[in-house]
């Protein structure tokens, strides 16, 4: 079970610089579908490296695999010479990336980044724009169907706009 708020304030209290993407940011935005996992993506510095092991390492990390569990160590040079991590830890799901597909690096996201206070942290959203583009490179079936959802939210917002 996902365990948001603990998270949350865990990569909070330890500085770690992250984008909410995926299916917690589509929540965010107004989706009515559930989701089981936080999709993070993450600031490549040195720094915010040492902070997500700070962050992550007490939430005991394990890749998630199909099968046998894969031998795995979670510290700075795994973050530094990997990219993208899908994680079960004690307190839910964690994907982390490196880059979106479709939208780019931390920097590209964060710069259009809306911000929300979620359980008492302050948290960077990516934008909707950036999340529909990032559902439409990834093109699978669970995307298609909530890309039909947020853009459907995108019209809604854009004639609010309008009448305003």
């Amino acid at each position: 079970m996902l365990k948001l708020a603990e998270i949350l304030q865990v990569l909070d209290r330890e500085q770690v610089a992250f984008v909410i993407i995926g299916g917690v940011a589509a929540t965010i935005h107004g989706s009515s579908r559930a989701t089981f996992d936080l999709d993070l993506c993450y600031r490549r510095t040195r720094e915010n490296y040492r902070a997500l092991v700070r962050a992550i390492e007490p939430l005991n990390p394990r890749l998630r695999t199909i099968g046998a569990p894969v031998a795995f160590i979670w510290d700075e040079s795994t973050l530094r010479d990997g990219l993208n991590f899908t994680l079960d830890t004690d307190l839910g799901d964690i994907d982390l990336l490196g880059e979106v597909p479709g939208v780019g690096e931390y920097e590209v996201i964060a710069g259009a980044a809306e911000t929300a206070e979620i359980f008492g942290v302050t948290c960077r959203i990516i934008s909707l724009d950036h999340l529909l583009a990032a559902k439409r490179t990834a093109n699978r079936e669970k995307d298609q169907l909530h890309l039909r959802e947020l853009e459907a939210i995108r019209l809604l917002q854009n004639n609010k706009i309008g009448e305003a």
